[in-house]
């Protein structure tokens, strides 16, 4: 039953997700019908470059193809992005079958690493005043294949196998000095400089800054790049780009093509709603919280199997988290440190640790978190005060279950052998020192030290086997009428 309600359950959201994609459609269509021969569309390229970036880029361009758009205007203000997200992009500008130019703008903004590839990769690169580009040297992101530590200068100790061979010399056969071998930064380094001085060769553009640009992270003002031949025009607006690049002869899938750019109308063609949902789903705060959310609802629907809720959202959310980590520079160390915590702060609330699996599932989860994004990724980073709020949270759960689990410790027995001792009830019938009481709404065997009659209330003292063993409860209701009333209702019912 449960399975069947789960199955429900995701064929509830599935169909919700295809009603909001369909509402959603005509959007996309209207920004595609809004390109017309004689536009300009302009897309822009704001903010990290990831996923949602170059499905945003990939799809406008078809989009503009398919309507026989003039041209297409990449308006650009970036820090830079993933290398995988930037190739895409080039690889969509190389095949486009219309002319895409690069505006890195308005003043103020920059097309600093993935940016710059872009701009060469272009037909035609443009900046606004008070620009700048460059910066595009490659960061390793964290996780496996990290490059090997380089010894230092004069440092001539050599692996066990060189030793063998040269006695430590770091000599080859014919005596000469061996280099180290690369590291993985160096070799991602060296295939980030082919790529671009590919790029500027293919546009005519400088390709010895190029290669600056990479190894020495060079940059340079739209100024300075104009009078180095990186790009072709500096305009304040798109209406001045339009105006000074009309009449530039530029190559297309291979074919020279003259611009005629001086009449074309702009369109601005905004990003529909599967790019925004990638771009919230992609966001590394977004992706953090889904994870949290995911780990905690599964664990919820363990305990509580048959809530279907809590084990719905939290897959689909895991889901959602995993997705965005496949697509982001994820620390897997990170990755693991945030699992452990979270794993030490749900065992806590079950073994008897005294505070110290959840004082140590706090310390990994914040250390994880720290690591979760590579830091040197720009715009890729899990904010600080989202990961103090998430450790202040599990701080706090830590503590409210703690602080329940001593208050129940405290609490007095309600159930079984002990939770009889000091239970209350009337007395059913009494003969001598012995006879019947109801306690907890059921009739028991009962003794007593002195005389009862039925009706009085009795407070239990201890049990012996199935008999109780029984005490008044207060005064007797007739002790207020004096003494003779009570001596000789002692002697009726046989009191001493």
């Amino acid at each position: 039953m449960p399975l069947l309600r789960l199955l429900r359950a995701i064929f509830a959201v599935a169909c919700l997700g295809l009603a909001a994609a369909t509402l959603a459609a005509p959007e996309a269509r209207d920004n595609a019908a809004s390109a017309r021969p004689g536009e300009a569309v302009v897309l822009d390229i704001k903010g990290a470059i990831g996923p949602a970036t170059s499905d945003y880029v990939i799809r406008g361009l078809e989009q503009a193809a398919d309507r026989g758009t003039a041209m297409v205007i990449l308006r650009i203000d970036t820090p830079g992005g993933l290398d995988t997200a930037m190739r895409d992009i080039v690889r969509a500008i190389f095949a486009a079958p219309l002319p895409v130019v690069a505006y890195v703008a308005p003043a103020g903004a920059r097309a600093a690493s993935a940016g710059t590839y872009i701009t060469y990769a272009s037909h035609v690169a443009a900046m606004a005043p008070a620009t700048n580009l460059g910066a595009a040297t490659p960061v390793q992101i964290g996780g496996p294949g990290a490059p090997a530590p380089r010894p230092p200068a004069g440092d001539e100790r050599q692996p066990a196998e060189g030793k063998a061979k040269d006695g430590g010399r770091g000599e080859n056969d014919a005596g000469e000095k061996q280099a180290p071998a690369p590291g993985i930064g160096e070799k991602a380094k060296s295939d980030a400089i082919a790529y671009i001085r590919g790029l500027a060769q293919l546009r005519g553009r400088n390709v010895e800054w190029a290669e600056k640009a990479v190894s020495e992270a060079a940059s340079l003002s739209a100024e300075d790049a104009l009078a180095q031949g990186i790009i072709d025009v500096i305009a304040a607006d798109i209406l001045e780009l339009l105006g000074k690049i009309d009449g530039r002869t530029v190559s297309v899938v291979g074919r020279p093509l003259t611009l005629a750019t001086r009449d074309l109308s702009v369109v601005e063609l905004e990003p529909d709603w599967r790019t925004k949902l990638l771009a919230v789903i992609t966001n590394p705060n977004v992706a953090y919280i889904l994870m949290l959310v995911g780990i905690y609802g599964i664990l919820f629907e363990f305990y509580s199997p048959g809530l279907v809720g809590p084990g719905v959202i939290g897959a689909i959310c895991l889901l959602l988290a995993l997705y965005a980590f496949q697509v982001l520079p994820v620390n897997y160390a990170g990755v693991a440190l945030a699992l452990l915590g979270v794993a030490m702060l749900t065992a806590e609330a079950f073994v008897p640790s005294f505070g110290i699996l959840g004082l140590a599932g706090i310390a990994a989860l914040v250390a994880g978190s720290i690591l979760l994004m590579d830091g040197d990724v720009p715009g890729f980073t899990v904010a600080w005060g989202l990961i103090a709020g998430v450790a202040a949270a599990s701080g706090l759960l830590f503590t409210t279950v703690l602080t329940l689990a001593v208050r129940s410790r405290r609490r007095a027995v309600v159930s079984g052998r002990e939770g009889m001792i000091g239970a209350a009830g009337p007395v059913v019938h009494w003969s001598g020192h012995e006879g019947s009481v109801r306690v907890h709404g059921e009739v028991w065997r009962a003794r007593a030290r002195r005389a009862l009659h039925p009706g009085q209330q009795i407070r239990v003292s201890e049990i012996d086997g199935l008999t109780l063993v029984v005490e008044p409860e207060g005064r007797h209701p007739d002790a207020k009428h004096g003494g003779k009333h009570s001596e000789k209702h002692s002697e009726k019912h046989g009191e001493p």
